[in-house]
């Protein structure tokens, strides 16, 4: 197992994570090596960068890989989350989640991405691509806009919810 270290501390024994039921909290899991920002890991002849995006998580962290077929290079993407899931004004947990996610927005829109893929298949319209690949599309995975236009309808969604949450606390005090 490899994590961030924004991640690792929710394994190891420390923390047990909820998925959608809190009665099932998922099991901690051992992280066998923390990994840092643009560190590598090779995986047969296959070589994975990391790049740490934090926000929808202290230690979310994106993957990219190259990938060649039919004489060309492709540059592949995947994409951790940029979804608000938590608190954004005044979380005691993590007090930087904010700006954690607009430096993750940045550093998302230069990455250079052919074929962007995500945690959940909604993100990158998996579904349509298949479809196209059933009809002979052979490239319906590749846009080289498809990244920047998510990253963009995801920070818009996020400062919405910022916006949102900092008139509640207002409104609070």
């Amino acid at each position: 197992m490899i994590a961030s270290a924004g991640d690792s501390a929710v394994s190891n024994g420390r923390r047990r994570l909820s998925c959608s039921d809190p009665a099932k909290p998922l099991a901690p899991v051992e992280v066998d090596r923390v990994i840092a920002d643009r560190e590598t890991v090779q995986l047969g002849g296959i070589i994975l960068t990391a790049h740490l995006t934090p926000g929808h998580t202290k230690g979310c962290t994106t993957w990219t890989m190259p990938v060649a077929t039919e004489g060309k290079t492709y540059q592949v993407v995947f994409y951790c989350s940029t979804s608000v899931v938590d608190r954004l004004v005044n979380n005691r947990a993590y007090p930087n989640i904010a700006s954690d996610y607009e430096h993750t927005f940045a550093k998302l829109r230069h990455l250079p991405c052919d074929v962007f893929l995500a945690p959940h298949g909604s993100f990158f319209r998996r579904d349509d691509k298949l479809a196209a690949i059933q009809q002979g599309r052979k490239d319906a995975f590749v846009d080289p806009t498809e990244l920047q236009k998510f990253v963009d309808e995801s920070a818009s969604a996020f400062r919405q919810e910022l916006a949102k949450q900092q008139a509640g606390v207002k409104t609070t005090k």
